[in-house]
């Protein structure tokens, strides 16, 4: 897998001396372009499921740890793929800035909130609800999705799409 960078420390500071949480995040999306997303407990925004990298993990690591912890799936660390490092200001942590190692993980399984999670919703990309969404997802994730979605229910094959030989439900298994 591509990508996937522990650094040590999960908040550090950026250039500017504002404090930088560190994440691995997922972009999950079932076959019909739907987009998974999370709201912790005691938080309004919604956002992709993931967490912090802790010191002696990579971002791999931490991502499926957190997809345990948080929906209750395991993932095979090989199915996830990379799509980059993406900053926004952090949604539940007031003068931080956030820094996501996102993977796309395409499947269909069910999940379950567990853990920190207050509440797991499916939306449609093109379309999302009027509710306060994180400023990642907001103004970089959901656009990524809507390319992916595009992808996926057009039939093309690509980097990040869903096909036959990429069956996701070959990869995830429920925990509970």
């Amino acid at each position: 897998m591509d990508g996937g960078r522990g650094d040590g420390e999960a908040v550090t500071a950026s250039e500017q001396g504002r404090p930088v949480v560190r994440i691995a995040a997922a972009l999950i999306l079932d076959r019909g372009g739907r987009c998974l997303l999370v709201r912790k407990r005691g938080t309004t925004a919604l956002m992709q499921p993931g967490g912090k990298i802790d010191a002696d993990e990579t971002a791999e690591r931490a991502l499926v740890r957190e997809l345990r912890e948080e929906l209750g799936v395991v993932v095979d660390p090989t199915v996830p793929r990379f799509l980059g490092v993406f900053g926004a200001e952090a949604a539940n942590e007031p003068g931080h800035l956030v820094e996501a190692q996102t993977f796309h993980l395409p499947f269909d399984a069910e999940v379950r909130a567990a853990a920190e999670i207050a509440e797991v919703v499916w939306i449609d990309p093109f379309a999302p609800p009027d509710r306060p969404i994180a400023p990642l997802t907001r103004d970089t994730i959901l656009p990524i999705a809507r390319d992916l979605a595009r992808d996926a229910t057009s039939g093309q094959v690509g980097p990040g799409s869903v096909s036959e030989r990429d069956d996701p439900a070959l990869h995830i298994r429920r925990e509970w």
